[in-house]
């Protein structure tokens, strides 16, 4: 299962008011592990950052001049995000602005070109109701250190997502014995992540199928022929 975390920054708040994008953030995940394969681009929007918005990123409008046009990223980026299941934050926003700069290039909506969109600002406030869900409350209430986020940046926050997504969908994918501090104090919770573990098929020797057979006549024997494995499936139980 391949999945790709994204995230962007724009100019602004508005794509149909003619916001841009202006650095995208893409972190790859393959059956939940991160590869390291991933894509970060900084783009010239051909317009200014509002004021506000500079304050968010601190992208400056200099730093971009010299930057790639989206049309010139679009090819390596939407092939690296083909037929991946994409995970953001608030995807509503993300996807707005990358549907905006593909109509402009008179390419396909973004969600015709991927698997699927998963929005873990969805997820977050079913789990956690009536809840701050940002990024930063998610990376505080889930343990994932954002101690390096002073600003936004849409690689950063891609892979602290990643993270927070991992966390948010754990399932069965951990070990978890939790014993309640409240029921017994100083207890210790330990965590056992089986996503590492590649468990090995190991088959019985001659000898242990012999040495188990041995048990089983010794307590066949015992119970003086009535243990349920001996007895054949027609034969009643007494």
């Amino acid at each position: 299962m391949r999945q790709i975390v994204l995230d962007t920054e724009t100019t602004g708040l508005s794509a149909e008011g003619g916001d841009r994008i202006i650095e995208i953030g893409c972190v790859e995940l393959v059956s939940r592990k991160l590869t390291g394969n991933n894509r970060h681009f900084y783009l010239n929007p051909e317009r200014d950052s509002h004021e506000d918005a500079l304050k968010v990123h601190g992208i400056s409008n200099e730093f971009l001049r010299d930057k790639p046009r989206f049309a010139a990223v679009a090819d390596d980026l939407m092939d690296f995000l083909a037929g991946a299941e994409i995970i953001i934050h608030n995807a509503a926003f993300d996807v707005a602005f990358l549907n905006r700069e593909l109509e402009l290039l008179g390419r396909p909506a973004f969600t015709s070109c991927v698997s699927r969109v998963t929005d873990t600002l969805a997820m977050a406030k079913e789990m956690y109701p009536g809840k701050r869900n940002s990024l930063d409350a998610l990376c505080d209430r889930l343990g994932v250190d954002n101690s390096s986020r002073t600003l936004h940046g849409a690689l950063l926050d891609a892979e602290l997502l990643a993270d927070v997504y991992i966390n948010l969908t754990r399932g069965q994918e951990a070990l978890l014995i939790d014993m309640s501090a409240s029921d017994t104090p100083g207890s210790i919770v330990t965590r056992v992540d089986l996503r590492a573990f590649t468990l090995p098929l190991l088959l019985a020797s001659e000898q242990e199928v012999a040495a188990h057979e041995d048990i089983l006549k010794q307590l066949d024997k015992a119970s003086g022929g009535r243990t349920l494995w001996r007895i054949e499936p027609s034969r009643p139980v007494a």
